[in-house]
């Protein structure tokens, strides 16, 4: 694929864990990557090296998905840097760990927060990336959800209901913007990432995972090529809520 016919991917949140995995995963298969993020700077360039390891484009673009106006300042950047946008995949996400009986803890202010990064952000990024997705002769939107998102369990119950809410909303922009843009979901159970090592070890994740069928927990890999298949590997498939959880909900 020349500079001039390659296809551009915009993940957001893709300093670390899965959104890393899957700015790694379209620039191994030749695609031009933008790496955003809002404050993991460190981190965020040295996912810039790996996809610019892979000898294609990079571009590293600091953004809050949760400010509208930034966002579309994000996508006149990208209009301006490469003219085109061919996959969108939206992954940054934000929560509390916070006990669901612990109704107090929850309060509004990280109920405001949640949902603006959550399920605003989603919205506000694929409403930005539509001129361009269609410019380039339409494209792809996943988003990265949760099963907390179908089962209502998950870090807090702002979360899930903020995975469940993005969900639906898959569903009515998947009709929305057919047949030019296809828009699904990736629904995770648990993933070995630093974010939920903060709360929980290597031993703990291993054994709560191992009744399920596949005993073992996801890597941000396997979110990625969920992910990856989604974008590139049908042309069919839109409005779907793909569930990777190892056979949790089996």
């Amino acid at each position: 694929m020349t500079t001039a016919t390659r296809k551009l991917a915009l993940v957001t949140g893709s300093a670390t864990g899965i959104g890393r995995a899957c700015a790694l995963r379209f620039a191994e298969n030749g695609f031009d990557v933008v790496v955003n993020y809002s404050k993991s700077e460190t981190e965020a360039r040295e996912t810039l090296q790996l996809v610019e390891g892979c000898h294609v484009r990079g571009l590293l673009v600091k953004c809050d998905v949760g400010d509208d106006q930034a966002v579309r300042e994000m996508f006149r950047q990208v209009e301006a840097e490469f003219g085109r946008l061919d996959v969108l995949v939206n992954n940054a996400a934000c929560t509390w760990f916070i006990d669901h009986r612990n109704l107090e803890e929850l309060t509004e202010d990280k109920w405001d927060r949640i949902l603006q990064v959550n399920l605003k952000g989603p919205y506000f990024c694929i409403r930005a990336a539509v001129p361009l997705l269609r410019k380039s002769g339409g494209g792809a939107v996943v988003s990265v959800s949760s099963v907390a998102g179908i089962n209502g369990e998950g870090s807090s119950i702002a979360y899930a209901a903020s995975k469940g809410a993005l969900n639906t909303m898959t569903k009515s922009l998947a009709r929305v913007l057919a047949p030019d843009i296809r828009v699904n979901a990736v629904c995770p159970g648990p993933v070995d990432t630093r974010w939920l090592r903060a709360v929980m070890s290597e031993e703990v994740l291993a054994r709560r995972t191992s009744s399920y069928p596949m005993r073992r927990p996801a890597q941000p890999e396997d979110i990625a090529e969920a992910v990856y298949y989604l974008a590139t590997g049908t042309s069919l498939t839109t409005g779907q809520c793909l569930v990777v959880d190892g056979g949790k909900t089996v």
